[in-house]
């Protein structure tokens, strides 16, 4: 029998078993005999090995905590070492699987294919399972997968290291094991002051900056917890209710603002996303988010007839900069040059006539940039515009001048976009876009982002 496969071991025990060891780990080691000497002597590539070779229970959680301890006093060297002995040490067993797949040769019976998949595991995946045990071993293997991040761009042999996460963490953060709950003015101020801390759209300043946001009738906010992870929200969005398509998130988010009453409500505007963990990168959370969202306010609220985004379009400016100094015909080149030199500079308190102009030479372009450039899979540019889509909603409309933030200009030029969840077709723009990068837009948006003349400049 495989290490993986006891009668129970202690990392895929019965919930109540589970509390019982981490209670012992945690206040009994004495009674059981199994003190440790101090951490500070271990080195973590050691403690991972005896983490592996034990299969006991209760000494399996007390070196998994010791591990965790261990992990988080280590200098950012002795991490960065760990992170390649994953990768060097705990890779699959060559001898077991070399075995494995010489006897699948010889018998592809259903039992060598066992065999051969348990083989071609990394060993560090089933330490990750193990670690994953002891208290706050959740939270800080996503920690250690953010640190595997930030080497990834100098080291990319990691990357087989940040697959087995990935794999571990699609499975222990799926939709089943998720929590929805409403955010609103009344909950634990450790989970307000994570909001603050984590909203990567629109910044909020402050505590009274998230009052407006959430303390008015015709606001929401909605998060996605794990058991695993206490107070922690994973993933969360803001809702403003309405009663029209809106243009401009500056007059969502103004001071001054007048809230509506509820009854009056015809559109759900999400507004801001964000992503809390960023050892999370790359796992499916939002695309639940929305549509759970989407769900439940329209149950609460029938009269709710849209639901709509207000989304910035992060790549545009870097794309449009970048276009300036493409070869085109030396006439369209030079007017694309002009028009970046002009929104380089502080534009946007220009006159009526000017602002015409950028608006008229800025939109199609950004209709362009949207459904017709794309990466080399087929899938736009955008990351947000790749988020929405791929989650089956339609590209409505451009918004010039959306977002007049320092960020907002920065990013996109203040250039923002309405993207619709119509209830009845998401299921068929999600399925079209996965087959064949297939984008639902308005037909005023597609005419929109036909091929540029210089006509438009």
């Amino acid at each position: 029998m495989s290490n993986k496969d006891p009668v129970f071991g202690w990392w895929d025990a019965p919930p109540f078993i589970g509390e019982l060891i981490q209670s012992l780990s945690g206040r009994g080691r004495a009674l059981f005999g199994l003190s440790s000497p101090p951490v500070q002597n271990r080195d973590l590539t050691g403690l991972a090995e005896m983490i592996l070779s034990r299969r006991g229970e209760v000494s399996g959680a007390i070196l998994a905590e010791a591990f965790l301890e261990a992990y988080r006093q280590a200098r950012a060297s002795d991490r960065e070492a760990f992170m390649r002995a994953l990768l060097d040490r705990f890779g699959p067993d060559r001898t077991a699987l070399d075995a494995a797949a010489s006897a699948y040769n010889l018998d592809p019976s259903a039992q060598n294919i066992a065999r051969l998949h348990e083989a071609a595991e990394p060993r560090r995946q089933e330490l990750f399972r193990r670690i994953n045990f002891a208290k706050r071993g959740t939270a800080t293997l996503v920690e250690m997968r953010e640190h595997l991040m930030d080497m990834l761009s100098k080291e990319p042999a990691l990357q087989a290291v940040d697959l087995d996460f990935c794999h571990l963490f699609s499975s222990w953060f799926n939709r089943g094991f998720l929590m929805l709950r409403s955010i609103d003015w009344t909950t634990p101020a450790n989970i307000l002051e994570a909001l603050i801390r984590y909203e990567a759209v629109h910044d909020i300043d402050g505590w009274d900056d998230l009052r407006r946001r959430l303390a008015p009738a015709d606001r929401r906010c909605f998060g996605f917890f794990h058991p695993q992870l206490e107070d922690e929200p994973l993933i969360f969005v803001e809702v403003a209710l309405t009663d029209h398509l809106p243009a401009s998130v500056d007059a969502l988010l103004a001071r001054d603002r007048q809230p509506l009453e509820v009854q009056q409500a015809t559109t759900a505007v999400f507004y801001s996303i964000s992503n809390c963990q960023r050892g999370l990168a790359g796992i499916s959370l939002g695309n639940f988010l929305i549509k759970q969202v989407v769900n439940d306010l329209k149950r609460d609220l029938p009269r709710l007839e849209n639901f709509v985004t207000l989304s910035p379009i992060p790549g545009f400016g870097a794309w449009l900069r970048g276009e300036s100094r493409v070869t085109d015909s030396e006439e369209i080149k030079l007017e694309k040059q002009r028009l970046v030199a002009r929104l380089e500079g502080d534009w946007a308190s220009a006159d009526e006539h000017e602002l015409d102009q950028i608006q008229r030479a800025m939109l199609p372009l950004g209709a362009h940039y949207l459904l017709n450039v794309r990466r080399g899979n087929g899938r736009p540019v955008d990351p947000v515009a790749r988020f929405h889509l791929g989650n089956g909603a339609q590209a409505e409309r451009l918004n010039f001048l959306g977002d007049r933030s320092p960020k907002g200009m920065r990013q996109s030029y203040g250039l923002m976009v309405n993207y619709r969840y119509r209830l009845g077709e998401i299921e068929k723009n999600h399925e079209a876009y996965a087959e064949n990068g297939h984008i639902a837009a308005m037909p005023a948006l597609r005419k929109l982002a036909q091929p540029v003349s210089q006509e438009v400049f």
